[in-house]
């Protein structure tokens, strides 16, 4: 169900305006909807948002040095000093890195000349002798060389040759050749340098790390603080200024129960406001008001899209189906029992387990609940078949609820059809809702058709007989005659046979779209059968190894198959909810969450 909403507007004097946004935020009930433009030039808006952004960039890269962070109540300045000296760890740590590979490349280009002092040269050409250092391949070195300009060959590394010429600096050698500028520090010279960079390099990573250890949860809270200041200056950039920029104009929304709360926190605040109820056209935020089991499901229909204020919440509706679909599709007893078992453990030794996380392990043991059930129905545990076990009451359970693979293809059918039928029930009450009683009586009309066929079908009236006709024709005539309220006869009746081929073609393809309840739940049954017969067919004829292979082969196979299942019986039965059953039921959706503006 969704929870009413009251509209609330007010008249705020613009010189209280954010002191008044301040005790607002601090009440924390009402929603207000952020104007998109503003945005890009407000200069202060977009720094904050940079700001933010580089909080969780921050976050991010220490966090994924996977050092154990010290668990502690953060504070947002320490968060400010903490960005403050990370930024300025990491420019240092850039910087080094880039001296460091230049160091590297100088290294490798004086590594061939071997070790000597940048002095000894300089000393040399003092003397009135100049040395020049010079690279060949092979077949351009010239012997001529060795005596006109004493040559001499350093190194040689593969085809290339090195070699210097010692010449005095009245004579200069041409050769056509490449000339090598050395660097003037010398080779072990350079790796010193080198050495220490990695120390100084070391020394900041060790900083960066205890960073992490100390600051994570600081720089989290600062986060949280830029957030919470770039939502209010969202709000603040929102309000329409009047009266020649005197007063700001702001509209909100409120839970209809939080109203009398509102009331009584704007009176005392003395600003003009008006609390009432919402029209068609305004786009009301969403918030649930759903059961127990019912909100469990409510995460998977966030991952399609909210329903608009003024239609039904499909929730409770679709979530039963969606329990009995998984189970289906996952169909394995021993798998339902894993589930339940190993989500009831975490929950007894984990600790700290958040709020947030509480409904999805609920959520998930009762979809190994229902998978333990549906296991039932065809006796698959493991892969094994519990109704071989000959023991009077697995073999009563067998007699009683067992299907064949052909009772449970029909099965499959029969729940597709419930489903998608109860679907377009909902999309008549949807209609009334929304527009009024005389635009779902189409709707109704074909469901008069289709469930009066599908009853008959089953033998519990006579296909074909006076009571079946009678809801035929009665639907057909409302199908035909009454689709569209307030158009002309000829065009009701046109768009009655239009949506007789839709019923016809799409009809039957939603209801075989359920074969795959069936065809899943088969698959995997069949895949654990295989691992069961790889883990005893494999194992070797030896007393140790053979039990050690066959149980490594069970336990790799089976976690293979859950992982598969257990994502299959997700995706699909989403898949069935989204299109088939939405689509029958008039889903059409697109609201916004309610979001109240609070710290």
């Amino acid at each position: 169900m969704i929870a009413k909403m009251k509209k609330l507007t007010f008249l705020v004097y613009y010189k209280e305006y954010e002191q008044f946004l301040e005790r607002l935020r601090e009440l924390g009930v009402v929603h207000i909807f952020t104007k998109s433009q503003g945005v890009a030039e407000n200069q202060e808006l977009q720094n904050r948002i940079r700001l933010a952004g580089r909080y969780a960039a921050a976050i991010k890269f220490l966090q994924g040095l996977n050092v154990v962070a010290d668990k502690h109540e953060g504070e947002a300045k320490s968060g400010e000093k903490a960005l403050e000296l990370l930024t300025e760890l990491q420019n240092k740590q850039q910087q080094l890195a880039h001296k460091r590979q230049a160091l590297e490349k100088e290294i490798a280009s004086l590594e061939p000349w071997g070790d000597f002092e940048a002095e000894n040269i300089e000393r040399l050409r003092k003397a009135g002798y100049v040395v020049n250092f010079y690279i060949c391949s092979e077949k351009q070195f010239n012997d001529e060389w060795i005596s006109d300009y004493n040559a001499t060959v350093i190194n040689k590394i593969g085809s290339k040759v090195y070699f210097v010429t010692i010449t005095s600096d009245k004579e200069t050698p041409e050769l056509e050749v490449e000339y090598a500028k050395l660097p003037e520090k010398s080779l072990s010279g350079l790796k010193a340098a080198v050495e220490s960079l990695f120390s100084d390099i070391n020394n900041i990573e060790s900083n960066i790390n205890e960073l992490a250890k100390k600051s994570i949860s600081d720089l989290e809270v600062a986060q949280k603080k830029i957030y919470s200041e770039i939502e209010f200056s969202k709000v603040v950039l929102t309000g329409d200024s009047l009266a020649d920029n005197k007063l700001v104009l702001l509209e909100g929304w409120v839970p209809k129960v939080k109203s009398e709360d509102v009331k009584s926190f704007m009176d005392n605040q003395g600003a003009y406001y008006e609390i009432s109820a919402p029209t068609p056209e305004d786009n009301v935020p969403i918030l649930f008001k759903n059961d127990k089991f019912s909100r469990l499901f409510e995460p998977i229909i966030r991952l399609y899209m909210l329903p608009k204020y003024n239609e039904l919440d499909l929730t409770p509706f679709f979530a039963p189906f969606f329990m009995l679909f998984f189970g289906l599709c996952l169909g394995d007893t021993g798998y339902g029992a894993f589930m339940v078992l190993a989500v009831t453990v975490y929950r007894l030794m984990a600790k700290n387990i958040s709020s947030g996380m509480k409904p999805i392990l609920t959520l998930v043991q009762i979809l190994g609940a229902s998978t333990m059930v549906c296991g039932l129905l065809t006796g698959t545990c493991f892969g094994f078949n519990l109704y071989d076990i000959q023991l009077p009451f697995l073999q009563k359970m067998k007699e009683t609820i067992a299907l064949d693979n052909q009772q449970m293809f029909n099965l499959s059918l029969i729940l597709g059809g419930i489903q998608i039928i109860f679907g377009m029930m909902l999309k008549a009450v949807n209609q009334t809702i929304q527009l009024g009683f005389k635009y779902a009586v189409g709707t109704i009309g074909w469901i008069f058709v289709i469930l009066s066929s599908a009853i008959a079908f089953a033998d519990a009236m006579e296909m074909g007989g006076t009571v079946h006709m009678v809801f035929v024709v009665a639907g057909l005539l409302m199908a035909y005659l009454y689709n569209s309220p307030g158009k002309n006869v000829f065009v009701n009746i046109g768009l009655g046979l239009w949506d007789s081929y839709n019923m016809a073609t799409g009809l039957l393809g939603d209801i075989l779209s359920y074969v795959r309840l069936f065809a899943l739940g088969l698959s995997g049954g069949i895949l654990a059968s295989v691992f069961n017969s790889l883990a005893s067919g494999m194992s070797p004829d030896n007393v140790i190894a053979g039990p050690i292979v066959m149980v490594l082969i069970f336990v790799i196979g089976h976690s293979i198959n859950i992982f598969m299942n257990v994502l299959g019986a997700m995706v699909h039965p989403m898949r069935l909810t989204f299109v088939e059953f939405f689509k029958n039921s008039g889903y059409e959706g697109g609201g916004k969450e309610y979001s109240p503006f609070k710290k």
